[in-house]
């Protein structure tokens, strides 16, 4: 019989993240489906705060492994909490959500317990009274079913693919873990990262804003506006609190001597060779809405363009609204309503 084991990491007091949160009601849906117990594994400095957040996720048996020295992203040290928690939960199925740490030591830990995995799940389901899996191939063009027979089956569950978890805190009984801090060769001297109004990917925005390589060609009036189109861009974002994405040809720019947007590097770039993100709504500016961009947008709940071409790739069926207009002057006057909304 199968035994099913949801596996996260934590922060400090922190309750679990959104990302997790979905993964957890991914694994409670697989473990009603297959009529089974869920167990709960998580790791870090404390995860009593975690696991009181989702105290009545109906899971059977809550395990922890905890010490300062599980709090920090490592690879030696979260492979070996994640390993010992797979064990004492005896898990034939763990579920844990796609992100760097779980990412990152999901086939060491595979590997460790004689088990297999598999990432970018996008879908579980049960066929035949066995669990199943969806994934897609071929740079997102093909949805694949596949199931397994070894055992245990390590999984990362991508974000967006189901609504998060949600129930009322309590108290929950958490069975520790023992498990010896292996040697590290790293030190954690502290954290840096860029103020709010510079980060530009947001994966939990409820809108996506992609930019094209037209903002930085020659506009009607024969000239380059590559600073304009910076200020209207960051303005937005700073305004409607979106995600930046950005098309391969923008992103390629500067490798054929053209101009660029400085803040845009590979981490934006979505489409066929880039990430595919899950957002509610996205708007997508200066875009030609050809294919290999517009797979990226398949998990795009609602999708809209602006472009001065009516029969460009976007109004082929492609975005659910299409703006023919101009987007330095649209977005222009979208930045001025968001400013009047905000005060400023």
């Amino acid at each position: 019989m199968e035994t099913l084991l949801f596996l996260s990491s934590t922060e400090a007091g922190s309750p679990l993240s959104k990302n997790a949160l979905e993964a957890l009601a991914t694994a409670r849906q697989l473990a009603d489906s297959l009529g089974i117990a869920l167990s709960v594994g998580l790791w870090g400095d404390d995860p009593r705060a975690a696991a009181d957040g989702i105290a009545s996720c109906g899971a059977a048996r809550f395990f922890s492994v905890t010490g300062a020295e599980f709090a920090q992203p490592r690879y030696a040290t979260d492979a070996a909490a994640a390993g010992e928690l797979c064990r004492a939960a005896g898990a034939t199925i763990v579920i844990g959500p796609s992100g760097p740490r779980w990412n990152r030591i999901l086939a060491g830990v595979a590997h460790r317990l004689g088990g297999r995995a598999d990432s970018h799940v996008t879908g579980l389901s049960v066929i035949d009274g066995s669990p199943a899996i969806a994934r897609w191939y071929y740079r997102q063009r093909m949805e694949g079913i596949l199931s397994r027979s070894g055992r245990p089956w390590l999984l990362a569950v991508e974000g967006g693919i189901a609504p998060a978890w949600q129930g009322a805190a309590g108290s929950a009984t958490v069975e520790a873990v023992p498990c010896a801090p292996p040697a590290v060769r790293s030190k954690v001297t502290g954290i840096e990262s860029p103020a709010a109004d510079q980060q530009t990917i947001r994966p939990d925005a409820d809108l996506l804003f992609v930019t094209g390589a037209g903002w930085t060609k020659k506009q009607p009036d024969g000239q380059v506006k590559t600073a304009e189109a910076e200020k209207l861009i960051l303005g937005f974002l700073r305004h409607a609190r979106a995600s930046l994405g950005s098309t391969k040809s923008l992103v390629d720019l500067s490798g054929e001597g053209q101009a660029t947007l400085p803040f845009l590097t590979h981490m934006n770039q979505i489409g066929q060779t880039g990430s595919t993100p899950r957002h509610a709504k996205g708007l997508s500016t200066c875009c030609h809405g050809e294919e290999p961009h517009t797979v990226g947008w398949r998990f795009i709940g609602e999708r809209r363009a602006i472009s001065l071409d009516p029969n460009c790739g976007w109004a082929r069926g492609k975005a659910d609204v299409l703006y023919v207009a101009d987007a330095f002057a649209v977005m222009e006057k979208v930045n001025g309503l968001l400013a009047e909304k905000s005060g400023g």
